[in-house]
């Protein structure tokens, strides 16, 4: 009964929070070139997906076509959509799309993530999902709309949890928007659209933030691994942890009744929830535990990482928490968390004294920190962790120390960029070159570059097996002409006996013939 609880309950908070979530998009930028009505200077509102890689500071422009179909079907006949073409002499079949091509698709009938991806399959570079509800804040669209029914909120193209594999942006345009792009390309028009991103550049200080849980085992080699880094960016970098956190009141898990049917995921009476780690509702760490040590981290980070933003401390916590009480039977344990206080040099009276002031975990009453982190993930639209944000562009695909590291570093502005960035950005193994004050391991560059060292060794190596493949090749032409010349000197000795040693002056110089200008004869 427990385990289809479980299954049950999670698919339930993920989509709470896709409904909440509200995400930022100053990083990305719509634009409609043709046709010039279509025209906006400061582009078009849109929402972006929340999986996919898009080209930070690219962009792709390119002719839309208009699918005449759901997209929800991986077969995607890619004749079929407008604007229409003529059909082939040849063939008497309508040409397939020529790629490469922008899609727009309505939305509905399947997740936007299986949309986009039949749309990659297709061949297309980019994805526009139309939409089809008016916000209900825009009075314009729902007098122009058929149905006069709206949404409060836009939607969130969220990951549904297999977007993975999928590699080509997409951005959900709103309706008003879309219907008037769709009107154009329904009569045979074309319309160029452009799809950007940049990645913020404000000032000279970038921020950045993670978030995970305290069991997130994706993001367990960052947080072991990002230390130096985050204290060899110093001032120049802002770091913020954030902890995933269930809102429990909208997930009905608050109260007696929220208590029994959320059983051991909450803590303060149902208001605060995280998902079972280890899939067992009855022994081993419990969603109530994942959210204590969530707020212990806050604390910590409070006191030891928010005033420099580099927290070397809180790193060193997190270090030593998953190397000694990260099981089920010491997660909990409060000697073990004692130990990694005593450890990181962390005042562990100071944080349970924050944890307590901030509503505790006990209580029916809300607790200051963990509202933060439940408002702060809505407003961001944070649904798939582990999520890193730099300057409020949230980072795609794999997280690693030096794709992090590589996204801080291009988010200075210009002029700004600290010197550790120009040492290591262009190494594969950042951490050990930020280790070493900025020396990239031999052989270790990245994007088909090599480090210093190892280029001048490479020149070094070369003209050393040049010059031995030349003094080799000197040595050995020298050995063949002494060869060649034994070898006349042979064919000579016995014309020399042949003449009797007369005139011939045998029994001396074997070269006396030649010395006397060759008046003897060869052959008699």
């Amino acid at each position: 009964m427990l385990s289809s609880f479980r299954l049950a309950l999670i698919p339930f908070l993920l989509s709470v929070a896709v409904q909440a979530a509200t995400p930022d998009n100053v990083s990305s930028r719509l634009m409609i070139h043709i046709p010039h009505s279509l025209f906006k200077e400061e582009g078009y509102d849109h929402r972006e997906a929340l999986f996919g890689i898009p080209p930070y500071g690219g962009s792709i422009a390119q002719n839309v076509y208009y699918a005449d179909d759901d997209l929800c079907d991986p077969n995607v006949d890619t004749t079929k959509g407008y604007p229409r073409r003529e059909k082939d002499d040849k063939t008497g079949k309508m040409p397939a799309w020529e790629s490469p091509y922008i899609l727009m698709v309505n939305r509905g009938e399947c997740t936007f993530v299986k949309k986009v991806r039949n749309a990659q399959r297709s061949g297309a570079a980019g994805v526009i999902i139309a939409d089809n509800t008016c916000l209900c804040s825009d009075v314009e669209c729902i007098e122009a709309a058929d149905n006069p029914t709206c949404e409060t909120s836009e939607p969130i193209m969220a990951d549904d949890g297999s977007g993975s594999d999928i590699s080509i942006p997409s951005f959900l345009m709103f309706k008003h928007d879309a219907d008037k792009v769709k009107e154009r390309l329904m009569d045979d028009q074309p319309v160029q659209l452009e799809m950007s991103w940049s990645l913020p550049n404000p000032d000279d200080r970038v921020e950045y933030d993670l978030w995970s849980t305290p069991t997130d085992v994706v993001s367990k080699q960052f947080l072991t691994e990002f230390k130096p880094i985050s204290k060899a960016l110093g001032d120049r970098a802002y770091f913020t942890p954030h902890m995933y956190i269930y809102d429990g009141v909208k997930t009905h898990c608050q109260g007696n009744d929220g208590e029994n049917f959320c059983y051991n995921l909450c803590t303060n009476n149902g208001r605060y929830c995280a998902t079972d780690p280890d899939n067992d509702l009855d022994q081993g760490i419990s969603g109530a535990d994942v959210v204590k040590e969530s707020l212990r981290r806050l604390c910590i980070w409070k006191h030891y990482g928010e005033s420099d933003g580099v927290g070397e401390t809180w790193w060193n916590y997190v270090e030593e928490f998953m190397a000694r009480c990260n099981t089920a039977d010491y997660f909990m344990n409060e000697d073990c968390v004692k130990d990694c206080y005593k450890h990181a040099k962390v005042d562990g009276e100071k944080v349970d004294r924050c944890m307590s002031d901030s509503g505790g975990l006990t209580r029916d009453a809300p607790n200051a920190f963990l509202d933060s982190e439940i408002l702060a993930q809505s407003e961001r639209g944070v649904v798939v962790l582990p999520t890193a944000f730099v300057n409020t562009a949230a980072m795609r695909g794999q997280l690693s120390s030096t794709s992090v590291f590589s996204a801080i570093c291009s988010g200075f502005s210009d002029g700004t960029r600290p010197v550790i960035c120009d040492q290591c950005s262009g190494c594969s193994d950042t951490v050990t070159c930020v280790s070493k004050g900025g020396r990239c391991p031999a052989g270790s560059s990245s994007s088909g570059q090599v480090s210093s060292n190892t280029f001048g060794f490479t020149i070094f190596f070369m003209a050393f097996a040049f010059a031995g493949v030349g003094y080799w090749h000197y040595n050995k032409t020298r050995d063949d002409m002494r060869e060649q010349v034994r070898g006349i000197l042979a064919e000579y000795m016995p014309l020399e006996d042949n003449d009797g040693g007369g005139g011939g002056g045998g029994g001396g110089n074997p070269m006396e013939f030649a010395m006397r200008g060759g008046n003897a004869p060869l052959f008699t």
